[in-house]
């Protein structure tokens, strides 16, 4: 065995006694960070894209214009049924003069004849005599003019309505040629430029809120009697949380904690996955990127495992180990298993260590030594 070297530089701040640690384990599930609100705006009509509020990362706020399409011909067709909806207003005032006039001075009632004599002479002993043999009704004639003069107010009516419903139906067209922020966001994808030609239903902005994300997870349906939506659990992250002034992220690098904002009702029938989602803290991560959720298996039979500081374990090209003291303080490597991490910057132990035996808590890079004798080998 190679000669020990002394911990003489340490102090009793740098060492550490294990400690063990009760409760369920946990599995670690991988998921992706995605954006709390996120939509593509598709085209809904087809035609050259005449403006573009901007590129990926702009952000702008709810109801501004991010995409315009020429609508040159709809605008157009606006125009000429706002002249149609202008003449069917006066057909409508004209027929309702016409029944005025019908009411007021009836045309059954007035001599088809000319002027002077013959028709005074017609209007007092003509007219009457038809009457009477039954050869004119002025009744009838009055109640047909009159319906004629209604019917012409109501087709006139039905006319107006139906050039309303066409532009309105137009206007909505018009609407759907300008693409407006549905909320607060930015621009995480475009796919169109300025003169692009796109058709009805071509993608093209994915606009999001990033201010809030969320990880996506699909857990195993065996976990899902551990989740509760408000229920809190610790998730690690690819980049270390740079925006939580709570947290040092030289003991705590990369985990965060998060909460169950939303389960889902029904689990995958092929993959056998219930769809969960946790909301993050403002300003940890970035959409798109990989996180894993530690999710405690109640299944499981509790664990009892040591417990150890992240810092304290190095590696021997990929085995993991930790520098174990002596009773006389002289430190030696001891390969161990490494399980899951714990808060602050903790890690569990599966074997290689027992609760009570003192480490090194941060062991320098001129540390050198011996393996124990446990693990030396041969032994």
């Amino acid at each position: 065995m190679s000669a020990m070297t002394p911990v003489s530089a340490q102090t009793m701040e740098d060492t550490y006694v294990v400690k063990q640690a009760e409760g369920l384990p946990t599995v670690s599930v991988g998921g992706t960070v995605v954006p709390y609100k996120e939509v593509t705006l598709a085209a809904q009509l087809p035609g050259r894209v005449k403006y573009l509020a901007g590129i990926e990362g702009d952000a702008f706020e709810e109801d501004e214009l991010l995409v315009s399409i020429d609508a040159s011909e709809l605008e157009a067709k606006r125009h000429a049924l706002l002249a149609q909806l202008a003449t069917a207003d006066a057909q409508i005032r004209n027929a309702s003069v016409q029944y005025g006039r019908e009411m007021r001075a009836p045309r059954a009632r007035n001599a088809p004849g000319g002027m002077g004599v013959p028709n005074l002479f017609d209007q007092f002993f003509t007219r009457p005599l038809e009457d009477f043999v039954g050869e004119r009704d002025q009744d009838a004639e009055l109640s047909a003019d009159l319906f004629a003069s209604g019917t012409q107010i109501q087709e006139a009516h039905n006319t107006m309505m139906r050039l309303q419903a066409e532009l309105r139906a137009l206007d909505a067209k018009l609407r759907d040629a300008r693409s407006i922020a549905p909320f607060d966001g930015m621009i995480v994808s475009k796919f169109i430029e300025v003169g692009d030609t796109v058709q009805s239903g071509q993608p093209m902005l994915a606009f999001a809120d990033v201010e809030y994300l969320q990880v996506e997870v699909d857990v195993p349906a065996r976990l899902r009697p551990g989740l509760r939506e408000g229920a809190m659990l610790r998730a690690e992250l690819d980049v270390p949380a740079r925006a939580r002034r709570d947290a040092d992220p030289a003991d705590d690098p990369g985990e965060v904690p998060v909460r169950i904002a939303q389960v889902y009702p029904m689990a995958d029938p092929e993959r056998h996955t219930v769809k969960v989602k946790f909301d993050l803290p403002k300003g940890v991560s970035e959409p798109g990127m990989y996180a894993k959720v530690l999710v405690p298996d109640f299944n499981a039979p509790a664990r009892v495992n040591p417990v150890v500081p992240r810092t304290a374990i190095r590696y021997n090209g990929s085995l993991p180990g930790v520098y174990v003291l002596d009773e006389d303080g002289n430190p030696h490597l001891r390969l161990i298993r490494v399980g899951e991490p714990t808060p602050r910057g903790g890690v569990t132990v599966l074997s290689g260590l027992r609760a009570g035996e003192r480490i090194l808590a941060n062991p320098g890079p001129g540390i050198a030594a011996g393996w124990s004798q446990r693990d030396r080998p041969g032994h």
